[in-house]
């Protein structure tokens, strides 16, 4: 009897007479093709016999083991050895070549060898460059750090120019200058570490004073057309805005159309002269008004006085009461002084005297002084005082006693 495999033989019931081998079918061996030939193996759950399939330009050999295994090359996989492994790419007749990541990567396209997965904030097909917003730097060599640039004062890329060491950003955007984009241009002011556009109403002049405000403030500098304020908004002293609300001009005094009567008078002449004037819409100084004060109209018409800044009406306010006081010091010492005087004037020594037909008779002495010497009243020498106390007057005619 052949005794052939049901499996492995053609027919189970033929074969050779003399040494009873079997036909057997493809990958089956044996005299009674019970086994696997050579690149095949038995797999296990149909417990047939298949080609190894290893892959010629992947695989060292062409046998595999029970799994079907085949024995891969260095750089290549899979159960055939038809694939490259990670950090290999492109399969070829004699192997698979390792991906050029530039050490930032492990793994690439096993078709294109486009670097997969790049690390250290680096990217392109090789991991050759620093992702937007990186710059590469030579210490450590190579490596990639995030640029010193803020995305909402430039477009937050930057690189570092040859022969500098720290790197510059790329592009600023309105309003923001710098190195790093950190400093506020010329007509902006830094408001909450944001750069805003200084606000001087159009009266700077940009060309003469590039910063036009101050960078911390927003305070305008250099306010042109005789404007004032925090940002050039109001008018400086002595002028007004114009009907258009625009510019500003000097204040001026501007006399309605009227006729007036000037008097005029002139040195050894007792009679003044009076001429008539006409004023038609013109517009008069402080000064012209001032020279042509005092004015006389015929027709009791109400003068127009010109207008006068903060500081010239100061001035006359200063003046006004600096004349007061000086008049008030006057009074108060013209008061003083008749005062004095009457009080001298009460307190004089005097006599009472008595006249009685031939006597004449003193009847007290008043004298506000102590110590007063009354021998100076009488300017004849012959009087005496007597012991008693009365005065005696002596005249060439008459003896008088008091």
């Amino acid at each position: 009897l052949c005794n052939c495999s049901v499996v492995g033989s053609i027919n189970t019931t033929e074969c050779n007479s003399t040494t009873g081998q079997c036909h057997c079918l493809e990958g089956y061996t044996g005299l009674r093709c019970q086994s696997c030939a050579q690149d095949f193996y038995l797999e296990s759950q149909s417990q047939r016999c298949h080609p190894c399939g290893c892959s010629p330009a992947g695989s060292t050999t062409t046998q595999c083991d029970d799994s079907g295994q085949c024995q891969c090359k260095t750089g290549v996989k899979g159960l055939k050895c038809d694939q490259c492994s990670d950090g290999y790419y492109r399969f070829n007749e004699t192997s698979c070549e390792p991906c050029q990541c530039n050490n930032h990567s492990k793994t690439c396209d096993h078709v294109t060898g486009t670097c997969l997965h790049c690390q250290e904030n680096t990217e392109g097909d090789h991991c050759e460059r620093c992702k937007e917003r990186f710059y590469r730097s030579e210490h450590p060599v190579h490596a990639c750090h995030r640029c010193p640039c803020s995305t909402v004062a430039s477009t937050g890329t930057c690189r570092i120019q040859p022969g500098e060491t720290a790197p510059r950003c790329d592009q600023c955007k309105t309003g923001y200058t710098g190195p790093n984009c950190n400093q506020c241009d010329n007509g902006y002011y830094n408001s909450d570490s944001i750069c805003v556009r200084c606000k001087c109403n159009g009266n700077v002049d940009p060309v003469r004073s590039p910063s036009v405000c101050k960078p911390e403030s927003g305070e305008c500098i250099g306010c042109l057309y005789h404007t004032a304020g925090f940002h050039c908004e109001s008018c400086e002293d002595g002028y007004i805005r114009d009907p258009e609300g625009t510019n500003c001009t000097k204040k001026e005094a501007t006399l309605a159309p009227e006729t007036r009567e000037f008097t005029t008078s002139a040195p050894n002449i007792s009679k003044a002269t009076t001429f008539p004037t006409t004023v038609t819409n013109s517009t008069l100084s402080p000064t012209t008004i001032q020279t042509l004060f005092p004015i006389s109209s015929s027709d009791n018409s109400t003068s127009a006085f010109a207008d006068v800044s903060w500081t010239q009406f100061n001035i006359i306010i200063l003046t006004v009461i600096i004349i007061v006081v000086v008049l008030l010091m006057g009074f108060v010492g013209a008061v003083y002084m008749y005062r004095e005087y009457q009080n001298r004037k009460l307190n004089a020594p005097f006599w009472t005297i008595e006249l009685k037909e031939d006597n004449i008779s003193f009847s007290s002495y008043h004298d506000s002084i102590p110590n007063a010497d009354v021998s100076g009243l009488l300017e004849d020498d012959g009087n005496e005082v007597a012991p008693n106390g009365q005065l005696t007057l002596t005249t060439p005619m008459h003896n008088y006693k008091a």
